[in-house]
């Protein structure tokens, strides 16, 4: 039986839908290693010829995104991204938190793509699928190589993360900001130090996200709140104390998303209730299948992120009554200016003759 590992959020390391080969582990008798108590992280460059991802789906509001890594040593056990390491012939349980990758090149890919003809404008969304703001970042700095170039071009940028390092980046983010350029996104689902351990071990705790967040309000940058995943019964009672404790800390966007289990992450997540919660863990699937028209997860545009039924619909009104109190807006915007952008200059190798 899968066990949980200090600072880690997956309990296994189950194949990917893609893979051809399975394995499967049997006791014959003879002699076993014990188990390994911690997994290494390994961390590669990934080579890519573009940085600037795009996508058209109706209920999300941004167009373009850049994942600077992929994978993410957070371990959030519930992460939607984590299907994505099957591309790769990886497990999405372990393997996502310990085999990382990130680009290595992706300032000098954004200029190029920046400086083409045919770009147009509109605003980047950092940590659309992996956290922009995880450990490795505050050592290879690929996030802030990214918005050094986002701030030389006048280009607008939007930022989801659950990382508090978000907040060492305050003088790049602030020049953005003068110009309406800049929105941080605090994705917070629990302020539960027991709760956040096990669900997001790696992650920031909330008061450090609070902490950061305030430290970026101050310097007048957009800052939100994202309640995010509502998990039914383990967290969904906070969904007003997350929204007070982020008003306070200087947010002035509010937004919710409810768990999604897509592909592997279901069985990743029940693994790891049956785990941690096992008292809980029947009531919790239960009310996740009633709002998901009996399945684990529902992948449909315009009701995957809220979800349906009696206690979705519970959980969408308790959030509105919230904001209203609070005097969140309830229209959210992600588009940002585009106006003062201004393409980066094309290199050529060829000399320019003074006649």
């Amino acid at each position: 039986m899968a066990t949980a590992l200090k600072g880690r959020g997956a309990l296994s390391n189950p194949p990917g839908r893609f893979d051809k080969l399975t394995q499967t582990f049997e006791h014959d008798g003879w002699y076993e290693e014990e188990p390994a108590e911690h997994v290494k992280t390994t961390v590669l460059p990934e080579p890519s010829r573009s940085i600037i991802s795009r996508n058209d789906s109706p209920d999300i509001g941004f167009s373009q995104s850049i994942n600077p890594y992929r994978g993410c040593e957070h371990a959030c056990v519930y992460c939607y991204a984590r299907p994505s390491h099957a591309y790769l012939g990886l497990s999405p349980g372990l393997d996502f938190e310990t085999k990382l990758f990130f680009k290595a090149d992706a300032a000098t890919l954004l200029e190029a793509e920046l400086s083409t003809k045919n770009y147009k404008c509109s605003t980047i969304m950092l940590g659309a699928n992996t956290d922009p703001y995880q450990p490795l970042e505050k050592t290879l700095k690929v996030t802030r190589s990214i918005l050094e170039v986002l701030a030389r071009v006048r280009h607008p940028v939007s930022i989801t993360t659950k990382g508090a390092l978000v907040a060492r980046d305050v003088d790049l983010l602030a020049d953005l900001a003068r110009d309406g350029l800049a929105r941080v996104m605090f994705s917070i689902p629990t302020l539960d130090n027991d709760v956040k351990r096990v669900l997001e071990p790696r992650a920031a705790s909330a008061s450090a996200k609070l902490k950061a967040m305030r430290t970026l309000a101050e310097a007048g940058v957009i800052v939100g709140v994202n309640v995010a995943p509502i998990i039914p019964v383990l967290t969904e009672h906070e969904i007003e104390t997350v929204l007070e404790a982020s008003k306070e800390a200087g947010a002035s966007l509010a937004s919710y998303t409810i768990l999604r289990l897509p592909y592997e992450v279901k069985d990743l997540f029940r693994e790891w209730l049956a785990e941690h919660f096992p008292d809980r863990a029947a009531h919790v699937m239960s009310i996740v299948r009633s709002m998901r028209g009996e399945r684990d997860n529902d992948p449909d545009f315009g009701t995957r992120m809220h979800a349906t039924g009696p206690v979705a619909q519970l959980i969408r009104q308790r959030f509105q009554l919230s904001c209203r109190r609070l005097g969140f807006p309830e229209d959210r915007q992600y588009q940002l200016p585009t106006h003062l952008f201004q393409p980066p200059r094309r290199s050529t190798p060829q000399l320019s003759l003074d006649l």
